[in-house]
C-alpha cells in the first residue's frame, strides 16, 4: 500500500502532497521535513529506495521534482518506480512538456490525475489512454458547465434590464 505521494522541488517545497494514511498536521510536517532533507542529501548515483521509520520510500528525480512514495516494506520498489514513472508519463501527456510551474498553477488538475491513477494508495488503472480519456471527459464536463453558466448569467442580465 501507498502511504503517501509527495512531490519536492530541489529546494524542499512540497509542490504536490497526497496521504493516504491518517497524519496529523504536525506529523505530516514534520514528514515532510525529514523526508526533503533525506531524499535531497542523496547523491545521483545512489539507488531510489530509502528504508525510513519501518517503511520504505521509493523516489524518481524528473528535472527539478522529486516524486516521492512511502510504502510498505514488503511491496515491490520496482513496481513503485514504474508508477511513479506512469504518472510522469501522464501528466507529459496532458500538459505537453510538464514543467513545475504546471503542477503549481494546475494542481486541481494534477490531483485529479493522480486520483485517477492510484485511489485509497492502490493503483487503480495502469492505462495510460484510459486515464487520458477520463481526463478529457471531465475537462468536457468543465466546459459544458462554464458555458452553462455563462448563458445563465446571460439570462439573468437581460431580464433584469
Amino acid at each position: 500500500m501507498i502511504h503517501f505521494v509527495l512531490l519536492v522541488n530541489r529546494q524542499g517545497k512540497v509542490r504536490l502532497a497526497k496521504w493516504y494514511s491518517t497524519y496529523s498536521q504536525k506529523e505530516r510536517s514534520k514528514v515532510i521535513r525529514e523526508l526533503s532533507g533525506l531524499i535531497l542529501n542523496r547523491g545521483p548515483k545512489l539507488c531510489n529506495f530509502v528504508e525510513w521509520r519501518g517503511y520504505k520510500v521509493v523516489y524518481r528525480r524528473y528535472a527539478s521534482l522529486y516524486f516521492c512514495m512511502c510504502v510498505d516494506q514488503d511491496e515491490n520498489e520496482l513496481e513503485i518506480l514504474e508508477i511513479i514513472h506512469r504518472f510522469v508519463e501522464i501528466l507529459d501527456l496532458y500538459f505537453g512538456c510538464v514543467c513545475e510551474l504546471d503542477l503549481i498553477f494546475n494542481f486541481h488538475k494534477v490531483y485529479f490525475i493522480l486520483d485517477e491513477l492510484l485511489i485509497a494508495g492502490e493503483l487503480q488503472e495502469a492505462s495510460k489512454n484510459t486515464v487520458e480519456k477520463l481526463i478529457d471527459a471531465q475537462d468536457c464536463l468543465v466546459e459544458s458547465a462554464k458555458e452553462q453558466a455563462s448563458s445563465l448569467s446571460n439570462i439573468i442580465a437581460q431580464a433584469t434590464k
